[in-house]
């Protein structure tokens, strides 16, 4: 199992509600394909460095998780179609 660190910034115009459900459908995306979600952390809203979809400003989540090597591409390919994601990164860890 490795460990990989998932960067999204969502877009700032949701509701709170909204972008909740939004990190629990991307963690439900984790687990789905053989992962387990050890922490998410929420750094709130920050301005963007350059203008994204006419948005200066977005939310940052970083999900931390454990799986296989096959789990990232599948989550990331699920991600990238998803409504209100403005970026997203998934990187592996050092041990």
């Amino acid at each position: 199992m490795n460990k990989y660190e998932l960067c999204v910034v969502v877009s700032a115009k949701l509701e709170d509600e909204e972008r909740t459900a939004l990190i629990e459908k991307i963690k439900e995306q984790i687990v789905r394909f053989g992962g387990t979600v050890s922490d998410v952390d929420e750094w709130g809203k920050k301005k963007l460095a350059y203008e994204i979809q006419k948005q200066t400003e977005g939310f940052y989540y970083f999900v931390h998780f454990e799986s296989e090597a096959s789990c990232p591409a599948e989550v990331v390919d699920r991600v990238r179609i998803m409504d209100n994601v403005l970026r997203y990164l998934c990187v592996r860890q050092d041990a």
